[in-house]
């Protein structure tokens, strides 16, 4: 098998469903300043009872778009049995580069009818966070700092201390923890130790 090393380019779009088309034009043209870039209007798609539809697709940057699909003669839907946590995990995070730029997007947000509802800073980046019009979670966020080449090695360690704790009986994140220290120190037991002052 031919090995593709970051063949993908990124993103070309997410897709996501619409009741609202007016609303969503509304919040990512108007408010955000996300230009409308594709529309395909389709007569039915593939099966005979697929649904007439427009999708539409909004430029995010970087030729990366975020798209809806509007469907017509489809009542609204809206699943009530996935808990809100699970809800909220589903979301798409856009990258601006500064905290102007960031606070550029919370006076935008909050001089409309979609406010801000928080602004946090994680580890790596400070976010703010809106729900769309369609209840969809976006996340705007901007670097704290420059990843490095440890951060990458955190994340695979992360990761794979992830995929043991997951197949044990009880898994907890005090047990991913005790999963990741076994790893750190397998990994570094025949390294000598490296300490620099600044």
């Amino acid at each position: 098998m031919t090995e593709l090393t970051h063949a993908v380019q990124g993103v070309d779009h997410a897709a996501f469903p619409t009741f609202d088309p007016k609303a969503t034009i509304r919040f990512y043209r108007d408010v955000l300043g996300f230009p409308v870039v594709h529309a395909t209007c389709a007569l039915g798609w593939g099966p005979a009872n697929h649904p007439d539809f427009i999708h539409f697709f909004f430029d995010i940057g970087q030729g990366d778009r975020i798209a809806f699909f509007y469907y017509f003669g489809v009542d609204p839907y809206h699943d009530e049995n996935v808990p809100e946590v699970l809800m909220a995990a589903r979301h798409l995070a856009i990258h601006v580069n500064t905290e102007d730029d960031l606070l550029e997007y919370r006076r935008r947000l909050d001089a409309s009818d979609w406010k801000c509802e928080l602004q946090v800073r994680h580890e790596t980046v400070e976010s703010i966070y809106v729900r769309d019009p369609n209840g969809y979670l976006i996340e705007i966020t901007r670097p704290l700092r420059v990843l490095t080449p440890e951060d990458d090695l955190d994340a695979n360690l992360s990761v794979d201390a992830l995929m043991a704790v997951v197949d044990e009986d009880e898994p907890s994140l005090e047990r991913f923890y005790q999963i990741k220290a076994e790893l750190i120190a397998a990994r570094y037991a025949d390294e000598p130790a490296e300490v620099s002052y600044v």
